[in-house]
């Protein structure tokens, strides 16, 4: 069995660490380097739900996108929802690493899936790493060739099996260049239309970047934080099995959507 060193090792080498944000909490954040691991669940975000589905499924480890802790806790304890979680893993010998924004950002990462899926052509990132310059902050492509912002939001809300997207601007214009910032992308609205965008796809935005959005010509689908990610939580736990023979990855089969559309 490979140690959790190995294994993050491999995690490494499938999102460098070095690409997260700086203001990202990203690494071991839960255990040992040392214990040798056979079982490793992937998941969107550490709720109740998913840490039970951990110690119920026998993980060694919790490969988790949302960090948890993610700013500095004065203390663990059940008093929490935070210290609940982090005590059922730390009392089951389960360790807990987050990739973060460095998975978002590094190249096959989930801006790159988010990008393939919405069929874009020439994708690059908006802001590339010095590095590997396939790797970087967001993406920027072209849509498939006639299709307006409504046609690219059915299509996106199919592949991400939503029932619905938010959508700022006018529909039936032509979708042009598309930017991606997976998440909560709204802070990205000026960088991604000094790329020459004329749609920007995220995860969710606030009102006033909406109205930021509409004054700068720049159409926006949000197609909610937990669906622009979640999807992508599967492809990683099949990296980290291939890259890794014999370890058991998976993504959490518990995890949901904390917000639902109502008609």
């Amino acid at each position: 069995m490979p140690t959790i060193t190995q294994v993050t090792e491999s995690l490494e080498h499938i999102a460098p660490l070095r690409l997260a944000a700086e203001w990202d909490s990203v690494g071991l954040l839960v255990g040992s380097h040392r214990p040798q691991i056979a079982r490793v669940m992937t998941c969107l975000s550490l709720t109740p739900d998913v840490a039970a589905e951990a110690v119920r499924e026998q993980a060694d480890m919790v490969v988790t996108h949302h960090p948890l802790p993610f700013r500095p806790v004065p203390r663990i304890t059940a008093d929490t929802s935070t210290g609940r979680v982090l005590l059922e893993l730390i009392h089951a010998g389960i360790a807990v690493w987050s990739s973060h924004t460095a998975w978002d950002s590094a190249a096959g990462g989930v801006n790159d899936q988010l990008a393939a899926l919405l069929g874009l052509d020439h994708v690059a990132p908006i802001e590339p790493d010095t590095i590997h310059p396939l790797a970087g902050f967001g993406r920027a492509g072209t849509a498939p060739a006639g299709w307006s912002v409504a046609q690219l939001s059915n299509h996106i809300a199919g592949r991400l099996r939503v029932k619905g997207v938010h959508v700022v601007g006018i529909p039936d214009h032509p979708a042009g260049r598309v930017g991606i910032v997976c998440g909560s992308g709204g802070d990205s609205l000026a960088a991604v239309a000094q790329a020459g965008c004329t749609t920007f796809l995220t995860g969710e935005i606030k009102l006033h970047q909406a109205l930021e959005a509409r004054a700068l010509g720049l159409a926006v689908i949000a197609v909610g934080h937990h669906a622009s990610e979640q999807f992508s939580m599967g492809v990683l736990a099949e990296r980290l099995a291939e890259a890794m023979p014999g370890l058991s990855c998976w993504a959490s089969r518990d995890e949901a959507d904390p917000l639902q559309w109502l008609a």
